[in-house]
């Protein structure tokens, strides 16, 4: 049974900066590539990073480009999305995912999910 478990969230000023972990267990974490999305109200769940299976290839989208990293462990089976500069516009729900492709897909790419932690960003 694969489960994603993303921790990290929390409430932040605009300027700051918060780190989400995605704790991963029920298969070889390192055969698989790994993304981040992100859900705010009313609004449908969009991409925001994703990292191939070794971390060799990066990915973002342009709204978090410069300001957010991802980047893994395989082997503490973890993933990780250090955000900086944090706007209100950031503020959503963060999913990680796993899936076979790295590179900027929508969110049918990827076959397993976590529950989500919410990222407040007040300005």
């Amino acid at each position: 049974q694969v489960q994603l478990v993303e921790s990290g969230g929390g409430l932040v000023q605009a300027g700051g900066s918060l780190r989400l972990s995605c704790g991963s267990s029920g298969r070889t974490f390192s055969s698989y590539a790994m993304g981040w999305f992100r859900q705010a109200p009313g609004k449908e769940r969009e991409f925001v990073a994703s990292i191939s299976r070794f971390g060799s290839s990066r990915y973002y989208a342009d709204s978090v480009k410069g300001r957010f990293t991802i980047s893994r462990d395989n082997a503490m089976n973890t993933v990780y999305l250090q955000m900086n500069s944090l706007k209100p516009e950031d503020t959503a729900v963060y999913y990680c995912a796993s899936g076979y492709y790295s590179g900027i897909y929508g969110p049918e790419k990827y076959d397993y999910w976590g529950q989500g932690t919410q990222v407040t960003v007040s300005s």
